[in-house]
């Protein structure tokens, strides 16, 4: 199967005769140089045969690069017109129909994909990345591993270890699933629009440890949320009105857990946030 990619001037005419602007409110910006769609699909080791869901295919571009490896697609549109196109660009440029399933929906609000895909490649919305990918953590166990290209501050969050500074909710949540690196820059000069914000990729592969279900990973969630919304205090401070309601009671429950009432959120990893829980609940 000889498959083409989408290059800068194709990519702009489809966007005239789809009447489609890239705009900031959907957090849009086409990836127009075949090389770095090529590149996201490389460092997301996507092999032929495997099932694989893309949210924001946009025009097709990553797309096609995801299809050319042999693996077929799952691709969550939610803008209308992008949706509609999508079959007819990848048809035009040598793919079998039956290679891509497009879902027209909202990614947040999806809880079914067809096909069970097992990877995840994307090029996500600077405006919902971290929603977007713990939605689907969440909902769809099958994912195993993947690539997105998110905004490099939140993309290094993603991957931030406990103890940095960057290190916050974002990170012990995404770390609830399994392992994040940065697999990369992307220059802003692909992108079209230019972006005003640089581009980096995330890689992750989930755990084959199950952490908990799902009333532990809420109660989880919910002790992280309230440990970072008030980062420079004590978890004893921080904590107290989620651990009973006192600076005391917090601070029991933080010992039964094994961790010290002094410490603060970014000094924990997400396996001292699942004890604390842990400790609440029994």
């Amino acid at each position: 199967m000889t498959v083409t990619l989408l290059g800068a001037s194709e990519i702009r005419r489809l966007a005239a005769e789809l009447d489609v602007t890239p705009t900031k409110k959907l957090g849009q910006n086409f990836v127009v140089d075949a090389n770095t769609v090529r590149k996201i699909v490389q460092v997301g080791a996507v092999k032929a045969g495997e099932r694989v869901v893309e949210v924001g295919p946009g025009l097709g571009s990553l797309t096609l690069a995801i299809l050319e490896t042999g693996a077929s697609v799952t691709a969550v549109e939610i803008d209308h017109r992008l949706a509609a196109r999508l079959p007819e660009t990848v048809a035009a440029h040598g793919v079998p129909a039956d290679a891509l399933t497009v879902v027209d929906a909202d990614a947040l609000r999806v809880t079914e994909l067809p096909g069970d895909p097992t990877v995840l490649v994307a090029n996500l919305p600077y405006n919902v990345s971290v929603p977007v990918l713990l939605h689907f953590m969440e909902t769809f166990p099958n994912l195993q591993r993947g690539v997105v290209m998110v905004q490099a501050e939140v993309g290094e969050r993603l991957a931030a270890p406990s103890g940095s500074k960057i290190y916050g909710t974002p990170s012990v949540k995404a770390a609830w699933y399994g392992r994040w690196l940065l697999g990369g820059t992307v220059s802003r000069q692909v992108f079209w629009p230019v972006p005003n914000v640089d581009s980096v990729l995330v890689v992750f592969e989930r755990s084959d440890e199950v952490r908990g279900d799902e009333e532990l990973r809420r109660a989880t969630f919910r002790i992280v949320d309230a440990a970072f919304q008030q980062r420079r205090k004590m978890l004893r401070q921080a904590l107290s009105a989620v651990l009973g309601g006192t600076a005391a009671e917090a601070s029991a429950v933080l010992e039964k857990a094994g961790v010290a009432p002094t410490a603060r959120g970014e000094q924990l990893d997400i396996d001292d946030f699942v004890r604390i829980a842990q400790a609440l609940d029994s």
